[in-house]
């Protein structure tokens, strides 16, 4: 089985052409930064993976994804080879896209700069409600 779940940050707006022919064809090609799950040196290192979509996805990715943007992509591994201008041969790793999703808000992505001060009850930093003080006695799970 080839799959592949990536979430990281598109490092660039995504490259978009169409194919020539009578049934052009969108291919959106992008990479994204994905931190790596452990930390060394106290350094947060990330990997920077190549990405193609083809097609419909290709248009939504073009619609809609921008530098910075945290996305999540599902897809496969596909690896190739062509031979460049001086002779040499070059090979190729890429993920090719199947599904994508918005991995945050568009006003995280936007960094929050216009917001005002969050309300009490606004989720926090941490992505839960904060629950309101005196309530404990409606709560279904003391």
């Amino acid at each position: 089985m080839n799959k592949v779940i990536l979430m990281g940050r598109l490092t660039r707006d995504p490259d978009v052409r169409y194919s020539n022919g009578e049934n052009a064809t969108a291919v959106a090609r992008f990479s994204l930064a994905v931190d790596r799950r452990f930390k060394r040196d106290g350094d947060q290192k990330a990997d920077f993976i190549s990405c193609v979509a083809f097609g419909k996805n290709a248009e939504f990715i073009e619609k809609y994804f921008r530098q910075g943007m945290r996305v999540t992509i599902c897809g496969r591994i596909q690896t190739g080879s062509y031979t460049n201008r001086d002779g040499q041969k070059v090979y190729t790793t890429d993920v090719v896209v199947e599904e994508q999703e918005f991995a945050e808000s568009k006003k995280a992505s936007e960094g929050n700069r216009d917001a005002g001060p969050a309300p009490n009850n606004a989720p926090g930093g941490d992505g839960f409600m904060n629950i309101p003080d005196g309530i404990d006695e409606e709560l279904p799970f003391n």
